[in-house]
């Protein structure tokens, strides 16, 4: 079990630890807008936050989730076509709540009501690049992979910064 996810937006990186050790790193695709915290802003928000729920358990890699439910359907190309424009949620959703009152919590930065979450995103959507409304994208695999990992109310910093040497050391 992982017990700390640490996203770089500058590095486009997921990180997660388990013990203190980096086992996980994993790209990403954070918000187009850049950092920011405000309701509306379509700006990933930064600081500490925590899995506050986890959606999906069970669904097929590549369900297709709107209003944090299955639609029934499982995306593919021509589901993609027939929907140009659509932000794709899919497979998963670890929805993100923000710990630090007045700066990610609580009125018009409160990242829970503004619906932030990790979740799935189509495969020929590219990771590494900025490119999301807000949430962070990842693989479908890599989702599905960390989802069973991550338990519920599991810390999560946010930073702007690119991640410090540990970033590129071996995984354990």
């Amino acid at each position: 079990m992982l017990d700390l996810l640490h996203i770089s937006l500058a590095d486009q990186c997921l990180y997660g630890f388990a013990q203190g050790r980096l086992v996980e790193r994993i790209a990403v695709s954070t918000a187009l807008n850049g950092p920011g915290e405000h309701n509306g802003s379509g700006c990933t928000p930064r600081g500490r936050h925590q899995v506050r729920a986890k959606i999906g358990a069970g669904l097929p890699q590549g369900a297709v989730l709107r209003g944090r439910r299955w639609t029934g359907e499982t995306w593919t190309p021509t589901l993609h076509e027939q929907y140009p424009g659509r932000d794709w949620i899919l497979s998963r959703i670890l929805w993100l709540s923000g710990r630090e009152p007045g700066r990610n919590r609580l009125g018009p930065v409160d990242t829970f009501r503004r619906y932030i979450y990790l979740h799935g995103t189509p495969d020929n959507e590219p990771m590494g690049i900025p490119l999301s409304h807000g949430c962070i994208r990842l693989r479908n695999a890599d989702l599905v992979r960390l989802f069973d990992q991550v338990p519920a109310h599991c810390p999560v910093q946010i930073e702007e910064a690119a991640c410090p040497a540990w970033a590129s050391a071996p995984l354990n």
